[in-house]
């Protein structure tokens, strides 16, 4: 079982630039995709990118695409999106979710990540 720990969210200005990291521990974070959703108050959960395996292919929501990457480093056990030119709809907790062990799908569905982290709160002020 893998546990998973969202930091680097907080409070910044429209425009402004976060790297949310997500750290895993309990077992190796190369045996899961992974993937970062989020959601806004009285809203429902919603995706924003996914990454496989081996850091080879990314996927992201239409809403960040160009602005948000996603990357890992799977000797450090970590998975890391860097946002860039935040917008106030960007304002969000912000989720990252391991798919497996041992699965080769990448999802854009909560339903198919087993693990979740407890989230990281991003605020984006107009």
């Amino acid at each position: 079982q893998v546990q998973l720990v969202e930091s680097g969210g907080g409070l910044v200005q429209a425009g402004g630039s976060l790297r949310l990291s997500c750290a895993a521990s309990g077992r190796t974070l190369s045996l899961y995709s992974m993937g970062w959703f989020r959601q806004a108050p009285g809203k429902e959960r919603e995706f924003v990118a996914n990454i496989n395996r081996i850091g080879s292919n990314t996927y992201y929501a239409e809403s960040v695409k160009g602005r948000f990457t996603l990357s890992r480093d799977n000797a450090k056990n970590t998975v890391s999106l860097q946002m860039i030119s935040l917008k106030p709809e960007d304002t969000a907790v912000y989720y990252c979710a391991a798919d497996g062990p041992y699965r080769f799908r990448v999802s854009t569905k909560e339903d198919d990540y087993d693990y979740w982290g407890q989230g990281t709160q991003v605020t984006v002020s107009s």
